[in-house]
């Protein structure tokens, strides 16, 4: 991991950290705290806990997103903070819907000028947002669409179940924007529970999201998106998003919790042993298997 970020993050970068609701890359972003990263612009949907983990340690000074919150818990006061106080610095926002921060990985992937939304007709976003502007229909002379410019992170960063060592990425429960916004990006860092053997994934190739030759590094960091979770591997630590927004609103707590959990941490191994593996007794769920495919061939 130390690896993967230090050599693909760098001051100044733009890095998306995507996973929507599980397969939140927290490790990833632990080690990005722990290296020190300054002037970041964090692109992500659904900024939660990481991105203000990340905020409150000063490396994020703009976030791209479409919605920010402690997962319906409660606020984020880290991020709150650095828009209403400039605290510990400045945090400028650039706010979408969801799908339009997807339709700017779209546009980036697909290296295209822009992509059309016609979801904002009548938000209030466009008066905010000056990037949201409206372009003419060249096939219909009374109409007009909004459009969203491309957008093309420097790196971003995934977390899944598994890849081999190709770096062929399978994922599976809610993907959210993962592989869109892999393949707009110019740097690929996955990160999984696993690497397995390559007939593990070629058995099953409809379930590989992000192809081996799309990705830099791959990272097997396991449970690395504690307190998130990973579908079929542990389940998400609601006791932490609960706990989590009287950390953020009290500086000198949220300040004592990255010394105790990042900065003294070597690495997510010695996060975990220090969680202890009794944490995640309650964390495993009940096998819940699909049916097998027949992927039947001739040979």
């Amino acid at each position: 991991m130390s690896e993967a970020i230090g050599g693909y993050v760098h001051d100044g970068a733009t890095v998306a950290l995507e996973g929507f609701t599980h397969l939140i890359p927290f490790a990833a972003g632990h080690e990005i705290i722990r290296q020190g990263r300054r002037g970041l612009t964090l692109v992500r949907m659904t900024p939660d806990i990481i991105a203000d983990q990340l905020v409150a340690a000063g490396a994020v000074e703009k976030m791209i997103f479409a919605f920010t919150g402690n997962s319906s818990v409660g606020s984020l006061y880290a991020i709150r903070r650095a828009v209403e106080q400039a605290e510990p610095r400045p945090l400028h926002l650039e706010e979408y819907s969801h799908y339009g921060l997807l339709a700017r990985y779209q546009a980036g992937a697909a290296d295209i000028p822009f992509m059309p939304v016609r979801s904002y007709a009548g938000s209030d976003l466009p008066e905010v947002n000056t990037n949201l502007r409206k372009v003419a229909n060249p096939y219909a002379d009374d109409l007009e669409t909004f459009v969203v410019p491309p957008i093309q992170p420097d790196v971003t960063i995934v977390h899944a179940q598994r890849a081999d060592r190709y770096g062929n990425i399978q994922a599976w429960g809610i993907l959210g924007p993962q592989q869109e916004a892999a393949f707009a990006a110019r740097h690929v860092v996955a990160v999984v529970e696993e690497i397995v053997d390559d007939d593990i994934i070629r058995r099953d190739p409809n379930r590989t999201t992000i192809p081996g030759f799309a990705v830099d590094a791959v990272v097997e960091c396991p449970r690395g998106t504690h307190p998130s979770f990973a579908q079929g591997y542990y389940d998400r630590d609601n006791t932490f998003y609960r706990g989590w927004s009287a950390i953020s609103k009290d500086p000198a707590a949220l300040q004592q919790w990255l010394h105790d959990w990042v900065y003294t941490v070597e690495n997510h191994q010695d996060y975990l042993r220090k969680l202890g593996d009794s944490h995640f007794n309650d964390l495993i769920p009940h096998p819940h298997l699909s049916e097998p495919v027949n992927y039947g061939s001739t040979r």
